[in-house]
């Protein structure tokens, strides 16, 4: 089974070698960059390590753009700012043998170790359950599922989430016990009470059917 990572960028050239690496330790998978037009040095970094497709700026407009390009049977989506735990792309392959599953996702931890870390990796893992995750879980799906979905809308914000809503209705979603550790700049920076009190609002205007391009200018650009 060929898994294609793809790994949506704009300007994280402090980041982007490290999770390349990381993710080429794991064994010769196709690893492809969608970048959105960065102005910093991420392409150069980037480079020897990944394939590299450029395309109009913005997560989903990006990673339908990598994914069109991709070889792999399955696509993995996976954030310049996540590393999956050694074993977790086997873990992948080891749950897709099991045709029950259209995809899944990851386990999240987040760094730092301390008690705000711990309520945000555990806030992630309550809800995975109940079919709500996002990007920074690493969601994966078999290439034909994704396909038949449509791919990701191209929308500015919640992409993701409303991605997995419609995988987790398909009745086949693996929740894998491999942790992905992901970085805590975006509360690190904001404030853990800002960055759940937007995560909440944001949330809530959409399901009352505010539109994602309104609601992308109440998100904060990290990085």
């Amino acid at each position: 089974m060929r898994i294609s990572v793809l790994i949506p960028t704009y300007n994280e050239e402090a980041i982007i070698e490290g999770t390349l690496r990381a993710i080429r330790a794991e064994g010769p998978y196709e690893v492809i960059v969608c970048d959105g037009g960065s102005t910093d040095a991420t392409l150069e970094r980037a480079a020897g390590l990944a394939r590299v497709v450029v395309s109009a700026r913005g997560r989903a407009v990006q990673m339908n753009a990598g994914a069109r390009e991709a070889s792999g049977d399955v696509l993995l989506f996976l954030h310049a700012d996540a590393r999956i735990a050694p074993g977790g792309l086997r873990a992948i392959g080891k749950a897709l043998a099991d045709g029950r599953w259209s995809g899944g996702n990851f386990r999240i931890e987040f760094e730092g170790g301390d008690w705000a870390a711990a309520v945000f990796s555990w806030i992630n893992r309550v809800r995975c359950r109940f079919g709500v995750f996002y990007g920074d879980s690493g969601i994966f799906c078999r290439r034909g599922v994704f396909e038949q979905m449509g791919g990701f809308r191209e929308w500015a914000i919640l992409e993701d989430y409303e991605f997995a809503r419609r995988l987790w209705r398909t009745g086949g979603v693996a929740y894998l016990d491999e942790r992905i550790h992901v970085s805590a700049r975006r509360w690190r920076r904001g404030g853990m009470m800002n960055t759940l009190w937007s995560w909440f609002w944001i949330q809530g205007l959409y399901l009352v059917g505010v539109s994602p391009d309104r609601l992308s200018r109440m998100y904060r650009d990290v990085r």
